[in-house]
C-alpha cells in the first residue's frame, strides 16, 4: 500500500509523519517523494505553482521542476532567455507557442525549446495541467548548429529497443545520437521483473520522474521503493540499478546529459 492510500480525516496529520520521510539526499543523489516538495510561484507565470525537484543548489547541473497550471493560467508574457527548455505534459492539456508556431499538447505531449527562442504556454480552460519542465544552459560546440524546436506527442512515436534485452523499451523524445543536442529525454519501459543487467556507474547525471508502476531503485549503496510521481536526481558516478516490482509495466521519464566532452 502506498502511504497516501491510508485513510485520514481532513486537517489531521497522516500517521507516521513525525520524523519519518521516504526522502533521502546523499552526496551525489537525491530520492524525492512528492509529499515533501513545497510549492512556490514564479513572476513569469500566472495562476501557476512550481515545485522544484532538482537545481544547482542540490548539485545538479540543470533545473527540473513541476508546473501546476490552473485552467487558463500559464506564462504571463513570452519567455525568451539564453537557456534551453524541455516540457512534458503529465496531466491535462496546454497550448504552447514556440517562436511563431502554436500547438495543443495533451497528456504525453512534449516540447523542446532551443536557447534564445521565445515561448508561451497556457492551460486549457476546462481543467488544470501538470507539466514537468527542465531548463539547462546549452553547451555550444564550434561547427555544430543549435538544435531546432521539437513539439510532438509521445503516443505517436514507436517503442524501440537498442539493447537487445527482452522486456525493455525506449522512446527517445529527442533524437538519439544527434550531436546538436547536449542532453536526451527518454521514456523507459520495463515489463515486470525486468531489471538493469548490472549496477551502472557512469559520468552522466539523471533526472527521473516515475510515471507508471511500482519499483525498487538502487542508489549509492541502498535500495529505495519508488512510486508514481517520485523523483530521483542521480549525479555523476552514482551507482544505480532499477528493478520493477509491480504487476504491470513500469515507465519513467529520464533526463541524461550526453554528446559533450568533460570540462577540465
Amino acid at each position: 500500500m502506498h502511504p497516501t492510500d491510508l485513510p485520514v480525516q481532513p486537517g489531521i496529520v497522516r500517521p507516521g509523519a513525525i520524523g519519518h520521510s521516504r526522502a533521502v539526499v546523499g552526496r551525489n543523489f537525491a530520492f524525492i517523494p512528492p509529499e515533501g516538495v513545497l510549492k512556490s510561484r514564479l513572476p513569469a507565470w500566472s495562476s501557476t505553482t512550481v515545485r522544484f525537484l532538482a537545481a544547482p543548489t542540490l548539485g545538479a547541473q540543470f533545473a527540473q521542476f513541476m508546473l501546476e497550471i490552473e485552467p487558463s493560467g500559464g506564462t504571463a508574457e513570452p519567455i525568451c532567455v539564453d537557456l534551453q527548455h524541455f516540457f512534458y505534459v503529465v496531466t491535462g492539456a496546454v497550448d504552447i507557442r514556440v517562436a511563431t508556431e502554436t500547438t495543443s499538447l495533451t497528456e504525453g505531449g512534449f516540447a523542446y525549446v532551443p536557447p534564445g527562442t521565445s515561448f508561451t504556454m497556457h492551460c486549457h480552460p476546462g481543467a488544470p495541467a501538470r507539466v514537468l519542465a527542465l531548463k539547462k544552459r546549452y553547451e555550444a560546440v564550434a561547427g555544430i548548429a543549435t538544435p531546432p524546436p521539437i513539439i510532438a506527442q509521445q503516443q505517436s512515436m514507436p517503442v524501440t529497443n537498442h539493447t537487445g534485452l527482452q522486456g525493455r523499451g525506449f522512446k527517445h523524445l529527442l533524437p538519439m545520437g544527434d550531436l546538436r543536442f547536449d542532453f536526451e529525454m527518454n521514456l523507459m519501459f520495463f515489463q515486470p521483473g525486468v531489471c538493469f543487467p548490472a549496477v551502472e556507474t557512469h559520468i552522466m547525471e539523471h533526472g527521473l520522474l516515475m510515471l507508471e508502476g511500482q519499483d525498487l531503485y538502487y542508489l549509492g549503496d541502498s535500495w529505495h521503493e519508488i512510486w508514481v510521481d517520485d523523483f530521483i536526481w542521480m549525479g555523476s558516478f552514482c551507482p544505480q540499478q532499477f528493478y520493477p516490482t509491480g504487476a504491470s509495466q513500469s515507465v519513467y521519464l529520464l533526463y541524461k546529459n550526453v554528446n559533450r566532452d568533460v570540462v577540465l
